[in-house]
């Protein structure tokens, strides 16, 4: 079982450096951390970067509208030498909202969008000479980004979700990051990628499955409370972020309880809402039960598909934190 972690600097950035580090002694193989319409990663990788040693630090995600191909080749660059070559790059289109209201640019073409980020990403990372002829973007100069390389290969993980962005994940990238996806659609997600990997000569063995998983621990305590916080990012993804994860959802097994909560949400009944999200549901998406069944639950959806788990940094003290992520470990 393989697992890695999503944590951003939150309110004490050297609190959550600390965690960071025990994570990666713990052998938590990722620390990976994503903005939106919050700050900018990029400093806080380079932290990560410069004050650890062994785990590999990356991006989940950066967009593909707000800097250009070559920007994001920079960052990765300072960030390379940086880490001593521990660094992947996580993609995504993000979505309408933050993209045109945001930062202001149009929300056009995500899907050939990422395809030409990640093939000039690769060609700058690499050392060749940039000439690229794209439908989105065209260079014809021949710059080549010029530092002190430790490798000329970044591993690029993109956030896909999509059929269409699977397969092209497949075709071009070395990892996918899925959220909310169900455990038994582990062996379909790699059927996808593998078609995708098919097409370009290439090994689906090459592409890791790294799905973020929210995990529920029980108590016995406080277990209603914690069912409904199982069920807050569902009842989010389905009625407040747009059409494709939705879809997503339906699409892979849960049509009535998306659709369901849905029509409760749009007559604004929250409670129903939630309530449409059944358990069934919920324990296919997410993980939850006591500290031994949710590690039984890893270990299961490990050998389901789920190569490496990134799970949310642990919440509390730093020795809180650190207790909380060797039980799930070891």
């Amino acid at each position: 079982m393989r697992l890695g972690v999503l944590s951003g600097p939150g309110s004490d950035w050297k609190e959550s450096l600390e965690k960071v580090r025990i994570a990666e002694d713990l052998g938590y193989e990722l620390v990976a951390s994503g903005e939106a319409w919050g700050p900018s990663i990029i400093p806080w990788l380079s932290v990560l970067a410069s004050q650890t040693s062994k785990i590999q630090i990356g991006s989940s995600i950066l967009n593909t509208y707000s800097r250009t191909p070559a920007a994001i080749a920079q960052e990765f660059a300072m960030l390379e030498v940086l880490s001593g070559g521990r660094m992947v790059c996580g993609l995504g289109s993000s979505g309408v909202r933050v993209i045109e209201h945001f930062h202001g640019v149009e929300f056009s073409r995500p899907l050939r969008r990422i395809r030409e980020y990640t093939e000039i990403f690769k060609l700058l990372m690499s050392g060749e000479k940039l000439h690229y002829d794209g439908e989105i973007f065209r260079m014809e100069r021949g710059f080549r980004l010029d530092y002190d390389r430790v490798r000329s290969e970044v591993p690029v993980y993109i956030a896909a979700i999509t059929p269409k962005s699977i397969h092209q994940t497949g075709e071009i990238a070395e990892g996918i990051f899925p959220i909310h996806w169900p455990r038994q659609q582990f062996s379909v997600l790699r059927e996808q990628l593998a078609a995708g990997a098919e097409l370009a000569g290439r090994s689906v063995d090459e592409i890791t499955i790294a799905p973020f998983t929210n995990l529920y621990v029980l108590d016995g305590e406080n277990d209603e409370s914690r069912w409904a916080d199982a069920r807050q990012p569902l009842f989010h993804y389905i009625n407040r972020m747009g059409d494709f994860y939705w879809q997503m959802l339906a699409s892979t097994g849960f049509e009535a309880e998306v659709l369901a909560s849905r029509a409760a949400w749009s007559e604004r009944d929250s409670e129903g809402a939630h309530a449409a999200i059944t358990e069934e549901m919920v324990r296919e998406i997410q993980v939850i039960g006591s500290e031994a069944e949710v590690r039984e639950e890893l270990q299961a959806r490990s050998e389901l598909g789920a190569q490496l788990q990134m799970i949310q940094m642990p919440s509390g003290s730093v020795a809180e934190a650190g207790a909380k992520l060797d039980a799930l470990i070891h």
